[in-house]
């Protein structure tokens, strides 16, 4: 029940119980001493202001005023008994009604002014009604003006409020969707930039031909790569290489893959590509310096293009020695490389004609290329690298063999370009005098156990008596043929070796550094001094 409802029903019961206590005093009247000779008393109220007394209208108020004969006690008794029930019943209904109206409409002006209404005589029914009506009509004016002015504020703070709360609520999704806009977009980036820098097709096998043309800068070959779909996006190619500092990038004919990096790409294009059209590479074949036929063998099978174990060529070890053994390829070679195999040593003499003679470098091979071809690839490395020094190995008195077996002793005992030139004049004054060449390289090679990693102990506890032809610690002179395959420095040296006295060297087991002595004497106490202590 609102508060409004509350006052008007108080209202109406004070007005019921007005109503009831009237009738009580109308009936306390007739039932008085009918000898009291009154035929009638009407009982009024008047509500004083000082003291808000209730006076009888109509009942004297001593018995001196009775007419004669009218008994004396009795009346005053009655007007006693009446005047104080009626004063105090109309009292505590005037205060409550009061109380009530008071108590609600407090700021009220324009209620009836009670005080002087009961001055009057006891209001009839038809102006109790109109002063009831005035009444209620006042409180409902200065109620809904209360609640009015209660509910515009009320609203106004909820209005404002709920403008809070929405704002504050647009606020925080406005903040997460511009975090989560934030968010996403830089994580969207990065996972564009990522797969733009990687392959754009890992399992791709086929092979884009593309030209670049000279003078291209970053920018254009990443537009002509973006074109021939080879990259994913051109902006992310130009910002890498600029960011990972890959210049000089040439011109060419280019086989690309989808499955190549951006990392792979700009390697490839600082190699340099081809004036003309070449087919696509399908993988290459690395071969260090200093391999044996045998190792060489292990690294056909092997895809030197990427780095991953499983990635295999489509050759196999046996298969390699096996061709390398063949009489009648070798005859076919031998004819293709006159002036390089011209001295191969005869198949008895050695333990592999061909040992020695395979230049080590990185080979391509394509589609439909065989084994043969790659040996091949290999023989034509090495007489194209030796062209130049033909004439000079003749002028010297020696044969292509002679120089590819030194230069192998060569390869394996020194480190640097100086150090070869130097063990190479050692080499070439031991044989010179008929002093055997004495190299731990041939006995490893006879043991079939060069390749293969051993130690400093081992090294110098070598069995030097071991009966073999490549045993050049009781043999003078070279080897029936190379031990391994020497690369272009070790065959410069021995080709061009340095003019000096020395007839031994040794090398300082912990640092590697070679020194060299002319005499024996001073030969062992390298030896002591750079190995024998540092063993012990």
């Amino acid at each position: 029940m609102s508060f409004k409802e509350k006052i008007l029903a108080d209202l109406a019961i004070a007005t019921q119980e007005r109503q009831r206590k009237r009738e009580e005093w109308h009936q306390q009247d007739l039932s008085m001493d009918k000898n009291a000779k009154i035929d009638k008393v009407v009982v009024g109220e008047t509500l004083e202001v000082e003291s808000t007394k209730f006076v009888s209208k109509g009942i004297p108020e001593n018995a001196e005023e009775l007419e004669p004969g009218f008994p004396k006690d009795n009346v005053e008794n009655n007007i006693s008994k009446v005047n104080s029930e009626a004063h105090s019943e109309s009292s505590a209904l005037f205060h409550d009604q009061k109380e009530i109206v008071e108590n609600s409409l407090e700021e009220t002006k324009e209620l009836p002014n009670l005080k002087e209404f009961g001055k009057t005589t006891l209001p009839t029914n038809d102006e109790l009604a109109v002063w009831t009506t005035q009444q209620v009509e006042s409180v409902n004016r200065n109620l809904d003006s209360d609640i009015e002015k209660i509910g515009v504020k009320e609203m106004s703070r909820e209005s404002r409020r709920k403008a809070n709360r929405l704002a504050a609520k647009i606020s925080t999704v406005f903040v997460s969707l511009l975090v989560l806009v934030i968010l996403s977009g830089g994580f969207f980036t990065y996972r564009y930039v990522t797969s733009a820098i990687g392959p754009l097709d890992s399992q791709a096998t086929d092979y884009i031909q593309v030209e670049i043309p000279s003078g291209s800068g970053n920018k254009l070959i990443g537009n002509i790569l973006k074109e021939h779909g080879v990259i994913k996006d051109s902006r992310v190619f130009n910002f890498y290489t600029k960011f990972k500092n890959y210049s000089n990038f040439q011109s060419g004919f280019y086989n690309f893959q989808k499955s190549m990096s951006l990392d792979d790409i700009a390697k490839y294009l600082q190699q340099g590509g081809t004036a003309e059209p070449q087919k696509p590479v399908l993988g290459k074949i690395a071969i260090p310096e200093g391999y044996t036929l045998k190792q060489i063998a292990q690294a056909v099978a092997l895809n030197a293009n990427t780095e991953e174990k499983g990635d295999n060529t489509p050759y196999t070890a046996e298969e390699f020695m096996s061709t390398v053994q063949d009489e009648s390829f070798i005859a076919e070679m031998v004819q293709k490389y006159p002036k390089l195999l011209g001295s191969l040593p005869e198949a008895s003499a050695v333990k592999y004609r061909l040992e020695g003679y395979l230049f080590p470098a990185t080979y391509d091979y394509y589609e439909g290329t065989t084994i043969n071809d790659i040996i091949d690839q290999m023989l034509a490395a090495m007489d194209t690298n030796l062209a130049p020094y033909y004439e000079k190995i003749t002028t010297n008195g020696m044969t292509v063999n002679q120089v590819l077996s030194l230069a192998s002793l060569v390869e394996k005992e020194g480190a640097t370009d100086d150090d070869r030139k130097m063990i190479a004049s050692v080499f070439y004054n031991r044989w010179n005098i008929g002093q055997p060449l004495q190299s731990n390289i041939a006995i490893l090679y006879a043991m079939d156990k060069l390749g293969e990693k051993t130690t400093l102990a081992e090294d110098a506890a070598i069995d030097t008596s071991i009966n073999s032809p490549y045993n050049i610690y009781l043999n003078t002179g070279l080897m029936p043929g190379p031990v391994d395959s020497p690369g272009l420095s070790a065959l410069v040296a021995t080709i061009n070796p340095a003019n000096t006295k020395y007839y031994y060297f040794v090398a300082d087991v912990t640092t590697g550094a070679v020194y060299f002595a002319e005499t024996y004497e001073e030969h062992s106490a390298n030896v002591e001094k750079y190995v024998n202590s540092k063993l012990q």
